[in-house]
């Protein structure tokens, strides 16, 4: 048996404790399947003002209280505290960098909730993480085998590893994961003096005359990983997509992997999930329908049981396809169908969405927010799952569409395109429905299909059938990165790893 490693999964949020998007699902669930593999494995984030001591079971550790951070010319201080995440198998230790001015004091994990605008000083709260990250490790003396580093706002860890601390981290190999290249950390050249970092780590740094923490991140690891094939492809070839970066991933794609992201079935899981009204299994499909009369009943809707539910949970920004919805909006609601809507972002798809709920008013519900218990009802409660997106890189919801039978209307990006594939009705393969072009009327076809498909009863329950039979858990990607880690840890021999 080999030995198991020590892993560090930094990330800017993991679920339950603080959830934006994605990413903090995949910090909750991939750490998780790496302690399942039996890997001494902990989590790190910034403890920010929303998060809640008591309702997490945060306490302080004696020896990682009030530690001097320099940010620039500033001193603060860190103390780093103690949780953990947990499902029904397992749990992994959470240190939690905490700071009044930078983390405590701010209700929001990167933007003020109030005004919808970036803090001004994004730069110096990450600066302050990542050197926390190091110091936490160095206090503890544990210092992993692994460090797992996800997105730009823990992508200076590695620049601080490999230049600052090269002695204590020497033996500790650096894994940097991409969930989303349009977020890169770019801010102007004189936060470089901020880091602390030497002058020759500048060029490391610098892109398009910015200084860029996702630069850093690629530069920096050992090995660099994505969250979808397809995604991964289009990182190394669209200059636009990575604003250039893709000349610098593709010099180290011999160093790079693209892995799809899994969902936790212990919480995505519709036979065991508490947070919908009723339970149910592949084999008991005629419960769903009660989780639906639910849901319509959340958005204020009538519940009709031969028309079509379609959900949408996502951020509301224009990413995630909702030009597209606007232009398509009144055709779509010529159709026999109900949309419902939950998510918050920018302020005018916010407006829209009102607005236009109020135009259907027996078709369409919006709620804007954050809900997670409703997200999991609107998985359970859907016929229809809308994903329109201009890009996505690997995309969650689609997959807990398929594990609640709510069949996924995609655009072919990223992620999309490598879980969903078109239903054939002749062959009965394939588990739900693409549209290639980014226009309203490539969208409004893929939705008519699947709207025409709902009237054949058998064909449908094929294409839930198919989707919820297929293993879209952690299991096969987190032993694809434990590959990886081991393969970094191999002994050198002539030079080479």
């Amino acid at each position: 048996m080999p030995k198991p490693l020590s892993i560090l999964f930094v990330a800017s949020e993991i679920y339950p404790i603080a959830k934006t998007g994605g990413v903090a699902d995949v910090a909750y669930g991939l750490p998780l399947a790496l302690r399942d593999l039996e890997h001494d494995v902990r989590v790190m984030l910034p403890k920010y003002g929303a998060i809640s001591e008591r309702k997490n079971k945060i306490h302080e550790i004696n020896r990682l209280k009030d530690i001097p951070i320099d940010v620039g010319n500033v001193r603060e201080f860190a103390t780093v505290k103690s949780s953990s995440i947990v499902n029904t198998r397992t749990k992994v230790q959470a240190y939690m960098t905490t700071n009044k001015p930078y983390f405590d004091s701010k209700w929001g994990l990167y933007s003020d909730p109030e005004t919808g605008e970036e803090y001004p000083d994004n730069d110096e709260r990450f600066i302050f993480f990542a050197r926390s990250v190091i110091q936490t490790c160095t206090l503890l003396g544990w210092i992993p085998q692994v460090v797992h580093l996800n997105d730009w706002h823990t992508a200076l860890v590695a620049a601080y590893m490999r230049t600052l601390y090269t002695q204590q981290f020497k033996n500790t190999k650096i894994v940097f994961t991409i969930h989303n290249i349009s977020n890169q950390g770019v801010f102007p050249l004189k936060t470089f003096q901020k880091t602390g970092l030497p002058d020759t780590a500048l060029e490391n740094l610098k892109h398009k005359n910015k200084i860029n923490f996702l630069k850093a991140g690629i530069t920096y690891a050992d090995h660099i990983t994505t969250v979808s094939k397809t995604y991964g492809e289009q990182l190394l070839s669209d200059a636009k997509l990575t604003d250039g970066l893709n000349t610098l991933l593709r010099a180290r794609k011999d160093s790079y992997t693209p892995i799809i992201n899994g969902i936790d079935t212990t919480i995505w899981t519709p036979e065991k999930d508490k947070l919908i009204v009723k339970r149910y299994t592949i084999d008991s499909l005629d419960k769903k329908v009660e989780n639906k009369e639910a849901l319509v009943k959340r958005f204020n809707l009538q519940y009709k049981p031969e028309t079509p539910l379609i959900a949408m949970v996502s951020r509301l920004v224009e990413q995630k396809g909702f030009g597209l919805l606007k232009e398509a909006a009144n055709a779509l609601f010529q159709e026999d169908l109900q949309l419902v809507i939950l998510g918050e972002g920018d302020k005018d798809i916010e407006e829209w969405l009102q607005a236009i709920a109020q135009q259907y008013p027996q078709k369409m519900g919006v709620k804007i927010g954050f809900d997670e218990n409703l997200s999991h009802l609107m998985e359970a409660g859907s016929d229809m799952y809308l994903m329109p997106s201009l890009f996505e890189p690997c995309g969650l919801n689609q997959m807990y569409s398929f594990a609640y039978g709510s069949v996924p209307i995609v655009r072919a990006t990223g992620g999309l395109k490598d879980t969903v594939h078109e239903f054939d009705p002749v062959s009965r393969i394939g588990n739900g429905f693409i549209f290639e072009e980014y226009n309203a009327e490539a969208m409004l076809a893929a939705v008519r299909r699947a709207l025409a498909l709902y009237k054949d009863k058998s064909l449908w329950v094929q294409i839930i059938k198919n989707g919820m039979s297929e293993d879209h858990s952690w299991h096969n990607s987190s032993r694809k990165y434990e590959e990886i880690y081991r393969k970094l840890l191999q002994p050198q021999t002539n030079g080479k790893a």
